[in-house]
């Protein structure tokens, strides 16, 4: 008799590969013609990786005598890659402690960004907070965020640290992430994020300095002992924050040390950053809402993706980053909430959708972008982002005929969702939490 598979999720009526080819990331015409079966299943192993996908009659006769610990009968639902997170969440803030509610108001009355910043407000005033706050209250609330993540359908996010600013509030928060990664389903991709601001009565060499002769060599000392695992360095590359010279120093420092370059650039202003980036070998820059042609044709040709944040511009009421001009130019083009005390979005579905009204995406392009392109700028694209024999069994089930209603509904996820399956083990089911 076969040994047990842990899951046969059958019938679906679409199954969406999103890539049957062993792609890395998708670009232009490859981001308008994902890969769906209409009537498909899947097969999980006991190891929780995909180990056969097709039509559902030739995974039912090669499958026939195959035991399974659990088998779905998705018929009517749609499958979805659920990318280590069933959505792939390339860019959070989610460790931080406080609100910002009240800066939120401000906004609305016609301050900026950094108006905000400059009054003691913003990134600083989270600062205080966070440095203040226990590990232990750190972690309930990370985790509440991630659960609220979760089931909204991303299986796999990218968590920074940097509301700390100073080596032992920076590892307080790297050790949360990590405690987060060990106790809960979803997947993470942890961020070093210590340059995200200039810490109060220091200077911009002062605050790089610290970070590349105190923090950095610490952090290097943690990971090479095991105790922290850390896979991403990123700096705020911006005017009034860390100029070029900083960010290039910091991030170089940080590829030396294995980590991937994964940075903020050219949000507020031109600052070349993409340019900068690809230089570098940076595997993602994110933001780039003032990004120029010469940056767009930069990450084009280095491969560097562009993680865009249409929820940042929306609440910020910034210029919607370029995502058709760097579509067309083949750059790799990947989506993330932003979540942080200032862009509060768990949701990557209501991510997709701002990115398709606000930034023209077409949705099977925003599918792509929240899947495989953002494994690929979280160096996970080997493993997640698609429905593919050997990657991860991450998948989404939703109550609807077509996997079109991810994007297309705007809220109501609750109800949308009905299964997030990480690894082949269902850690939502919508219908039980309804029960309640």
């Amino acid at each position: 008799m076969s040994r047990p598979y842990r899951l046969l999720v059958k019938n679906a009526k679409q199954l969406v590969l999103i890539c049957k080819n062993s792609e890395k990331y998708l670009t232009k015409d490859g981001m308008q013609n994902l890969c769906v079966i209409e009537n498909g299943s899947i097969v999980i192993g006991s190891d929780g990786l995909i180990k056969a996908v097709g039509p559902a009659e030739t995974i039912r006769a090669q499958y026939a005598e195959a035991l399974f610990d659990k088998v779905i009968d998705a018929a009517g639902m749609c499958v979805l890659p659920v990318l280590v997170s069933g959505l792939v969440d390339a860019h959070t803030h989610p460790v931080w402690a406080g609100d910002r509610v009240h800066e939120f108001a401000m906004k609305l009355a016609g301050a900026t960004y950094m108006d905000v910043h400059r009054a003691g407000g913003g990134i600083h005033f989270t600062v205080e907070h966070t440095q203040a706050a226990p590990a232990s209250d750190l972690l309930a609330s990370l985790r509440s965020r991630l659960v609220r993540m979760q089931r909204a359908g991303t299986t796999l996010a990218e968590c920074k640290s940097g509301y700390g600013l100073e080596l032992q509030t920076e590892l307080k928060m790297l050790e949360v992430i990590e405690e987060a990664r060990r106790s809960l389903p979803i997947n993470i991709s942890a961020t070093y994020c210590g340059a995200h601001a200039v810490p109060k009565g220091k200077t911009v060499v002062e605050a790089t300095e610290d970070i590349l002769r105190v923090q950095l060599p610490r952090l290097k000392e943690r990971m090479s002992a095991g105790t922290l695992r850390v896979d991403n360095i990123d700096v705020f590359c911006e005017q009034g924050v860390f100029d070029l010279s900083s960010s290039r120093s910091i991030l170089q420092a940080g590829k030396q040390m294995g980590l991937n370059i994964n940075f903020h650039g050219d949000e507020l202003h031109p600052m070349n950053s993409a340019q900068m980036g690809a230089e570098l070998g940076a595997l993602a820059i994110s933001h780039l809402e003032e990004v120029t042609d010469a940056g767009i044709a930069a990450m084009a040709k280095a491969k560097t993706a562009a993680v865009l944040l249409p929820t940042t511009a929306y609440i910020l009421r910034l210029p919607q980053p370029r995502a058709r001009d760097m579509l067309d130019a083949g750059v790799i083009v990947a989506l993330g909430s932003d979540f942080n005390p200032n862009a509060y979005c768990c949701s990557m579905p209501i991510v997709m959708h701002l990115a398709c009204v606000n930034m023209r995406m077409s949705m099977p392009e925003a599918l792509a972008a929240a899947t495989i392109n953002a494994a690929y700028a979280l160096g996970r694209s080997h493993t997640h982002g698609s429905l593919e024999v050997n990657k991860h069994g991450d998948l989404l089930l939703l109550n609807a005929t077509r996997w079109e209603h991810l994007i297309y509904q705007l809220g109501g996820h609750q109800e949308l969702i009905r299964y997030v399956i990480i690894k082949g083990d269902i850690v939502y089911d919508n219908n039980k939490i309804l029960d309640l």
